[in-house]
């Protein structure tokens, strides 16, 4: 397979991703539209607010996250006998997403607020869905799954192409997870029940994925800036396959049935304790070699440091919040906003490092400069947002809760939304912008797809 064909797809998984927040953004701003007089009147079914939310969610979370991991896993060596399994793979992860954003807008079809991944309930959705992840299912089961070579078409260090199978074989699980939860989940249980019950397993096994692709994004990062990879191959191998471990066990958790107890309990204890340890060890790695080359002082090691940092601190604020909660409050959403923007903020930084790789340019100064603070100001906005949310549920305030219902009880809950308030605002400004830039370089992509991957520099930094 030629390089020009590798970029293609590559490309086109990058464009996915990006396009994934661009309509995410764009379902936000029609909800908020939808309510100003006079289009207020234009909308007469009182559940479309709330089947845009629902595709809203899942396309800044699932289909984002999904995109950006099949895009980095893309660069990985591949066989060109799977040359149409790759083009396949686009094709129905596209058509999956194109399906889920027009089944927003059918009428009499319910959505389904549920944990993990909510949908609505509408063959057209449901059959986007299992589209998209029958896409990421064709791209994961390939040779370049085996790691028994690295790819010298990419500057994403070895250790970080481990990390790539890893992130494969535990989405891989996370769909298993779904499809055994889906026989042994009663469809006579009603919408709310059968959906949450059904990818409350996969969902979990999911966030294991999530932080795999922020590792990769972690050790790229500490290459990248220090010159040296954070631990040896070896280390690496070990350290993923601790994080696996508990992954290979979730379908079996399904056998006893998903309304049980275990089921419910199993997999919260295995989030709980088979993630923070090993990026706990990553962390350490990461930091030893920012700490031998402390006294750097050129403009690549900060700024990726200053990412890396954003990262790292949504991690362990993330951490630090879960540890907090107990019972059904904000403390919930706030522990997993600040873990996904941890995840978000590494790709983010890891974008522009690596756009130059894909033949993408920043031709503006202006916009060369917002590359260079915006994962940070995203990183900063998410965490105040993370801490206010995390404020409020600690005096009390419930989650889930909206308008009329939610009661505030204390100053301290008023002054946890009003931070968390001010931070979305922050976090929001920081995303426009990330879009912004990638959009521009997009824009203003190479023709030339001959050059070699050693000749290229880091993009905007």
């Amino acid at each position: 397979m030629t390089d020009r064909v590798q970029r293609s797809l590559s490309r086109m998984w990058f464009a996915l991703a990006i396009g994934s927040l661009v309509l995410a953004g764009i379902l936000a701003a029609l909800l908020v539209i939808a309510r100003v007089p006079p289009f207020h009147d234009w909308i007469t079914d009182p559940l479309f607010f709330k089947r845009c939310l629902v595709v809203h969610v899942d396309l800044s979370l699932f289909v984002w996250f999904s995109a950006f991991l099949m895009f980095l896993y893309s660069r990985l060596p591949r066989d060109p006998h799977f040359l149409a399994q790759e083009i396949a793979a686009i094709a129905c992860a596209i058509t999956g997403v194109m399906m889920m954003v027009i089944a927003a807008g059918m009428p009499a079809s319910t959505p389904i607020l549920s944990n993990y991944l909510p949908v609505i309930d509408h063959p057209l959705f449901l059959g986007g869905l299992v589209a998209f992840a029958t896409g990421i299912g064709l791209q994961v089961l390939q040779p370049r799954l085996i790691p028994d070579q690295s790819s010298t078409e990419t500057r994403l260090p070895e250790v970080a192409q481990l990390g790539l199978r890893a992130a494969g074989i535990a989405i891989l699980f996370a769909v298993i997870t779904i499809w055994a939860a889906w026989w042994q989940t009663s469809r006579a249980l009603g919408p709310s029940t059968y959906f949450e019950l059904l990818f409350w397993g996969g969902g979990h096994v999911f966030q294991f994925a999530n932080t795999c692709g922020m590792l990769v994004a972690w050790t790229a990062l500490t290459a990248f800036a220090t010159g040296k990879t954070p631990c040896s191959r070896r280390t690496a191998f070990a350290l993923f396959a601790w994080l696996l471990l508990p992954v290979f066990a979730a379908p079996l958790l399904t056998l006893a049935g998903t309304g049980t107890t275990l089921y419910r309990t199993a997999f919260t204890a295995m989030m709980q304790w088979g993630i923070f340890p090993v990026v706990l060890v990553f962390l350490a790695l990461c930091f030893r070699r920012f700490w031998q080359t402390r006294h750097q002082r050129d403009s690549t090691y900060r700024i990726i440091r200053l990412g890396f940092a954003s990262s790292v601190t949504l991690t362990l604020l993330g951490f630090g919040l879960g540890a907090m909660i107990r019972g059904s409050n904000t403390l919930v959403p706030a522990h997993y906003h600040a873990n996904i923007g941890a995840v978000t903020c590494a790709y983010m930084t890891l974008t522009f490092a690596i756009l130059a790789e894909l033949g993408y340019h920043i031709k503006s100064i202006r916009l060369l400069n917002w590359s260079r603070w915006q994962p940070a100001a995203f990183g900063l906005g998410q965490a105040v947002f993370a801490a206010g949310f995390g404020l409020a549920g600690a005096y009390g305030m419930g989650r889930k809760l909206y308008g009329s219902e939610q009661a505030i009880h204390s100053t301290a809950a008023s002054v946890g939304l009003v931070v968390m308030g001010i931070g979305g605002l922050m976090a929001i400004v920081g995303g426009i912008a990330y879009l912004t830039v990638s959009l521009h370089a997009m824009a203003h992509a190479d023709q030339d797809d001959t050059a070699p991957v050693g000749e290229k520099q880091i993009a905007t930094i």
